[in-house]
């Protein structure tokens, strides 16, 4: 990737003044980047942001006239740009945390009650680097849903489910909460059972998986030691923890692991590739999505070379295209193809399992 030959030009919007100028001097003092503008809440903001449009948001969410998470979705919709929340209500296990990511958020940090100046001190390092991950991001729109995707109304009781030799593996990272959504939502109740690798902090997977459980036809859900992979479940890696998929007589299960972290993460796309490479060999289909880096690429090339079906997602409709860029430079991907292409590639493979 290029490095930028300028500052990354950087808004503030917080209500707090102290907030403000803490944060405003310390990210000022910091050579790659330059605090273009503040503002004390979105409305003050949005008139300075059009007159010198920010390559980074920094964002709260409680704030008087408009609450953060109303202008991300505003700014998401209007203007894509990448935007780090900080706030004292987006502690660990709180919904808000996903809510955030859900609304296009490329980060969250927590600001504390009390001591906040030397909360803010404690995390200005991990900020300018989420920082400056972000104005590497190139945020989409967010996608509308075709007609009649909304979810229905499912039994309580979902009746006994068949079970299916085939199994659809998905990674993502930055910008993954929404492209998951996109597609998990388009899933009938009969697809394929799907393993899922997201990069998320742990205790944010849950919440994450609650949520999309509530949107989608599928069941949703965070991933146990040893659940069994079925038709029309999708199970989600925890945070803090690796994810690999077994095989079980005729049946697919998962391991739920601690371990090293793998490519500076855990869970891994990798370690969850790998295992499908051994376990399910042509069985599979294997998608690579949107996110930095290079996780996964290596474990989807050991899928298509087992025989696995492979998929990158193309560059036009990924935030960040560094994970399948990667994997096409392997050679580990069979198709490129846009976020919208993927639900139908998904139902095409639901139909392949029934029919074979």
């Amino acid at each position: 990737m290029i490095e930028r030959s300028t500052p990354i030009r950087v808004f503030i919007v917080d209500d707090s003044a102290l907030v403000r100028q803490v944060l405003g001097q310390y990210l000022g003092s910091h050579p790659g980047i330059q605090v273009v503008g503040m503002a004390a809440d979105p409305l003050y903001a949005i008139d300075k942001m059009r007159r010198d449009w920010p390559d980074v948001l920094v964002l709260d969410v409680e704030m008087p006239r408009m609450d953060g998470l109303t202008f991300l979705r505003q700014i998401m919709a209007e203007r894509p740009t990448p935007t780090i929340i900080c706030s004292t209500l987006t502690e660990a296990g709180n919904d808000l945390n996903v809510e955030a990511l859900a609304a296009g958020a490329v980060g969250v940090f927590t600001k504390a009650k009390l001591g906040l100046k030397q909360s803010l001190e404690g995390i200005a390092g991990d900020l300018v680097r989420c920082i400056e991950d972000a104005a590497k991001t190139r945020p989409v729109a967010r996608h509308a849903l075709p007609s009649g995707t909304e979810k229905k109304d499912l039994p309580a009781t979902p009746a006994l489910r068949k079970t299916t030799d085939r199994i659809v593996t998905l990674g993502c990272s930055t910008g993954g909460t929404q492209a998951l959504e996109f597609v998990l939502r388009q899933l009938p109740p009969d697809c394929p059972g799907l393993v899922i690798v997201q990069h998320m902090p742990e205790k944010f997977t849950a919440d994450f998986a609650r949520r999309l459980n509530g949107l989608c036809q599928i069941e949703v859900r965070e991933a146990r030691h040893l659940d069994r992979v079925h038709t029309g479940l999708a199970l989600l890696a925890p945070g803090g923890l690796h994810m690999q998929l077994k095989r079980s007589g005729a049946h697919y299960l998962v391991e739920v692991l601690d371990g090293p972290a793998v490519n500076r993460h855990k869970p891994s796309v990798d370690v969850l590739f790998r295992s499908a490479a051994r376990h399910a060999g042509s069985n599979a289909l294997g998608i690579i999505m949107t996110g930095m880096g290079d996780d996964g690429a290596r474990g989807l090339l050991a899928m298509r070379e087992q025989g696995a079906s492979t998929v990158a997602q193309d560059e036009a409709s990924c935030v960040v295209f560094g994970m399948p860029k990667e994997a096409i430079r392997l050679g580990a991907a069979q198709a490129i193809e846009p976020l919208s292409r993927l639900p139908a590639l998904i139902n095409q493979f639901c139909v392949s399992a029934r029919n074979g």
